[in-house]
């Protein structure tokens, strides 16, 4: 079936992209998955392309237009690179905590910050997981309180932390304050060694004293939970686009691979078992793609549910999972070794099902559509939250200069 989701405008964005992961991240991924960690540098070239901030105004060096469509090229491109760890710092970057600064900041942060966010001098992310509180934000018992123009937060450039403003009330005690690299008493702790995603580190951050100034809420006090929840359906939509293209990454390499690999005198791929299991892959993959290319266009005209976004999360990480375990053992023991992109991919694919919202959770948010009940569970996560979401999505439109028609990139160093 004819894909119809991107235009010409979309094709040429995907050329520069290809072309710099190509020459950008290719050469220096084993690099970086032993040390970890990217190098800023990479931030830096990502935004010296236009591959950062595609959606933030122009007059900050950005696209101007909330268009998902130029993410989702970008996820894509990175995962049939086989280099997905190497780009997710990017895609949080881009798809989790551009639209909070979008949708909440005032003119003078946006003249603080979006300059530095959109050219990759501001590395971004989002603190909102605690030891004790997993799925449940509501519970944070991180605090901060008021001291004349500062908030003292026991709450990386700029992290968007989850604090508690009135310890009294759950879900409307929580704020969001943006912490700054050089605050005082903002600590990075070790480096998490992680089951995948190598190149991407993911650390504990300590906060003890820190003062962050008011100018540094985003959005309004007590606004937190929802602002946080109001962005879900975009996140989760991320995480299904990726899983997807990671799906249709697997079943390319091993497509790839059983035309080539023989036993008993022929091909893998001509036995009955690897064309049944392979039309069985490439049918799902097929269906996932379609349906998450939908969610795309409701997510573009602000109609994306969170009900929506959870079914697109919930299936395509978990189809992520089975087909790339399918692939792998179509690979035989090639597949167990490290240097064949499958492998990692196999590692790689386990979080999907567990960052964004557990696979349980988003079933919970199915279920309550469907006029279960809510489980326990705070019904703000299911329909307000969508409604929620496109509320704020609108307002951040609002803000937008009318008339911009498309986002501005430059080509890759290698085109």
């Amino acid at each position: 079936m004819k894909r119809s989701l991107f235009d010409a405008d979309h094709e040429a964005f995907r050329e520069s992209v290809r072309a710099f992961v190509a020459t950008e991240i290719v050469p220096n991924f084993d690099t970086w998955v032993a040390a970890g960690i990217v190098p800023r540098k990479l931030f830096l070239a990502a935004g010296k392309s236009g591959f950062l901030g595609m959606d933030a105004p122009e007059e900050y060096g950005g696209g101007g237009v909330p268009d998902f469509r130029f993410n989702r090229v970008i996820i894509e491109e990175l995962m049939v690179a086989g280099v997905a760890s190497a780009g997710l710092g990017i895609i949080l970057h881009n798809d989790v905590c551009m639209p909070c600064f979008r949708d909440y900041t005032t003119a003078e942060q946006q003249s603080r910050w979006f300059p530095g966010l959109v050219s990759g001098e501001l590395i971004t992310a989002v603190a909102m997981t605690e030891p004790g509180t997993g799925s449940d934000l509501a519970s944070v018992t991180t605090t901060a309180r008021r001291d004349g123009d500062y908030y003292n937060g026991i709450n990386s450039d700029l992290v968007i932390t989850a604090v508690k403003t009135d310890p009294r009330r759950k879900h409307k005690g929580i704020s969001l304050l943006v912490l700054e690299r050089g605050m005082e008493g903002l600590e990075r702790g070790r480096k998490l060694d992680k089951l995948g995603e190598p190149a991407q580190d993911t650390a504990e951050l300590s906060f003890s004293d820190v003062r962050a100034p008011e100018a540094n809420l985003l959005g309004e006090k007590g606004q937190g939970f929802a602002q946080l929840v109001s962005s879900l359906p975009q996140e989760r939509l991320s995480i299904a686009v990726a899983a997807t293209a990671a799906a249709r990454a697997a079943l390319d390499w091993t497509l790839e691979y059983v035309k080539e690999r023989k036993a008993f005198r022929q091909p893998t791929g001509s036995f009955q078992n690897s064309r049944f299991v392979l039309a069985e892959i490439a049918t799902e993959v097929d269906l996932a793609q379609h349906y998450t290319d939908a969610c795309i266009r409701a997510l573009n005209a602000g109609d994306l549910t969170a009900v929506d976004a959870s079914k697109a999360k919930y299936w395509c990480s978990k189809q992520q999972g089975r087909v790339v375990d399918r692939c792998l053992q179509l690979h035989g023991g090639y597949g167990y070794i490290n240097e064949y992109p499958i492998a990692r991919a196999f590692v790689d694919a386990r979080i999907t099902r567990i960052y964004g919202g557990t696979t349980e959770i988003m079933k919970e948010v199915i279920g309550r559509s469907l006029g279960l009940g809510s489980g326990g569970l705070n019904p703000i996560l299911g329909v307000k939250c969508g409604q929620a979401f496109q509320a704020a999505r609108r307002a951040g439109r609002a803000r937008q200069n009318a008339g911009r028609k498309s986002a501005k990139w430059v080509d890759s160093p290698a085109r």
